[in-house]
């Protein structure tokens, strides 16, 4: 997602993609120790995108 399109999303919103984005992660892993993965740079973009969401979340508490 773009940085644009997360600012618009409620809190609800956020937490929903954090876990899917966690729930893809946890496949990935999967796929790489079965051999089956086929876009490795997949794990860093979604760790980033966890980790922007989590940010975000931070920034609608305060």
């Amino acid at each position: 997602m773009k940085k644009k399109e997360l600012k618009n999303l409620s809190k609800t919103e956020i937490f929903k993609n954090i876990e899917s984005s966690k729930k893809d992660l946890f496949n990935l892993r999967f796929q790489k120790n079965n051999g089956q993965l086929k876009n490795p740079a997949k794990f860093k973009e979604l760790r980033k995108n966890v980790a922007r969401l989590k940010t975000l979340l931070k920034g609608k508490d305060a």
